[in-house]
C-alpha cells in the first residue's frame, strides 16, 4: 500500500481567508465548493486510518531538505568527543545532542506492548532490538517559547556547535517551514473532524517544538536487520520528516498492517503522535513505527559508497508539540467518544515528562 500524497497548495491559497468561528466557517466551506470539505475530510480520514500522511508543500522544497541533510551529515561525521560537547543530559536531552545508546525503544520496557507484539501475525511483527538505539539525535528548539511556564526544562535555550556558522539559520529555516506544513495539516484535520479550524493550532502556540534529526552510522551499523529505532510511538502532537537518503522506515497502519514508507522527492511524511490521540479521544491513534536496515538500505549504502557520499543516515525529523502549559483532553464532540475516559485531563508538559521517564531520557534525574 502506498500512502496517498496530499498537495497542500490549493488549501494554502485560501487558508488565511477561513474563519476560526465554526458557524462562519461552515458558510465559507459551502462558498468555496465541495473540494475544500472533501480535501479536509480526506486528511482527517487518512490520519485516522493510517496514522501517517504524505504531503507536498510548495514552501518546503527538496533543495531545502538537501541543504539541511548536508549540514547534519557533516556534523554527525565529527568525532564523538566533539559531539559530546553538545550533550545536555541534565535537561532530559531536550536540547543539544543525544548520543547513541541513550534512547530506549518503548517495546523494550513496556510489558503490555510486548504482549501485543507477540500476538501480531508473524509477517507484521517489528524487528527485535537488543538494547538502546544505536543512533545519535540532535534536538533544536523551533519557534518562540513562553516567558512564563511551569516546564522550563522543556523550553530550554538552544545549543550551537562550534565550526558551523550556518547552523542557526539552516536549523531555523527548515524547522519553521516544516512547522508551517504541520499547522496547515492540523487546520485541515480539525476542519475534517468537524472542529473549529484552530482547534489544534491554538494549542500549539509557543509549544516546545523540536527539530530532532537523527544520525545513524551505516559504516558501523550497516548490517541488514540492525534496528536504529525500535518499535515505538511519538509522544508529541504530530511528527514530520523530510525524505531520507537511506530507506528503512516501517510504519503500522491502524489495522495492524506493516508497510515500508516511500516518500517521493520533494514531499514530507507526517505521523500522528500521542497528543493528537488524546485530543481526539482515541479517534486518531499514535502511529507505531521503527527504523531498520533493510535490503533497500543496503542497496542505497552500496550506491553512496560508489559515489563517495556520506554513509550517515540522517532523518530530518521535527516533533510538533502542544504547548507545555496547555491542557490535553478530548476536544469538542470527541468527549463523547467511547474511549474518551482513557484520556483524562492533563497538562501537556506533565504528560511529556511522564513519557520521557519511561523511555529513559531523564538524564541526571536518576533514571538514565
Amino acid at each position: 500500500m502506498e500512502i496517498p500524497v496530499i498537495d497542500l497548495s490549493r488549501y494554502l491559497e485560501i487558508a488565511d481567508k477561513l474563519s476560526t468561528d465554526p458557524v462562519i466557517l461552515s458558510g465559507q466551506i459551502e462558498e468555496f465548493g465541495s473540494w475544500l470539505s472533501e480535501l479536509c475530510k480526506e486528511v482527517s480520514q487518512i490520519l485516522r486510518e493510517t496514522g501517517a500522511l504524505v504531503v507536498k508543500d510548495p514552501r518546503c522544497t527538496a533543495e531545502d531538505n538537501d541543504k539541511f541533510i548536508d549540514m547534519m551529515e557533516k556534523y554527525f561525521e565529527r568525532p564523538r568527543e566533539f559531539k559530546l560537547l553538545q550533550e545536555r543530559s541534565h535537561l532530559h536531552y531536550q536540547v543539544g545532542v543525544t548520543p547513541e545508546g541513550v534512547e530506549v525503544p518503548r517495546s523494550l520496557v513496556d510489558e503490555e506492548m510486548q504482549k501485543k507484539l507477540k500476538a501480531m501475525p508473524k509477517e507484521f511483527q517489528p524487528s527485535s532490538p537488543s538494547g538502546p538505539d544505536p543512533k545519535w539525535r540532535y534536538m533544536w528548539r523551533v519557534g518562540p517559547r513562553p516567558s512564563n511556564t511551569r516546564f522550563k526544562e522543556l523550553n530550554s535555550e538552544p545549543v550551537i556547535p562550534e565550526g558551523f556558522p550556518e547552523w542557526k539559520d539552516t536549523m531555523d529555516s527548515w524547522g519553521c517551514k516544516m512547522i508551517s506544513a504541520i499547522e496547515a495539516v492540523a487546520e485541515m484535520a480539525a476542519i475534517g473532524f468537524g472542529l473549529s479550524k484552530d482547534a489544534f493550532t491554538s494549542l500549539m502556540k509557543q509549544g516546545p517544538h523540536l527539530l530532532a534529526p537523527t544520525g545513524s552510522d551505516l559504516s558501523r551499523y550497516g548490517q541488514e536487520g540492525t534496528v536504529f529505532a525500535g518499535y515505538h510511538y511519538d509522544l508529541n502532537f504530530l511528527t514530520i520528516h523530510g525524505r531520507s537518503r537511506f530507506p528503512g522506515l516501517n510504519i503500522w497502519l491502524r489495522n495492524g498492517q506493516k508497510i515500508e514508507v516511500k516518500v517521493p522527492s520533494g514531499c514530507l511524511l507526517i505521523q500522528t503522535g500521542k497528543q493528537i490521540e488524546w485530543l481526539t479521544g482515541g479517534e486518531c491513534m499514535a502511529g507505531m513505527h521503527e527504523v531498520v536496515v533493510t535490503n533497500r538500505t543496503i542497496d542505497a549504502i552500496k550506491l553512496a559508497s560508489q559515489q563517495n557520499r556520506s554513509l550517515w543516515r540522517v532523518s530530518s525529523t521535527l516533533f510538533a508539540h502542544i504547548a507545555s502549559d496547555a491542557v490535553l483532553k478530548p476536544l469538542g464532540h470527541f468527549v463523547e467518544s467511547p474511549l474518551a475516559s482513557k484520556y483524562p485531563l492533563m497538562c501537556a508538559g506533565e504528560f511529556v515528562e511522564q513519557e520521557l521517564a519511561v523511555i529513559n531520557l531523564k538524564g541526571n534525574k536518576g533514571e538514565s
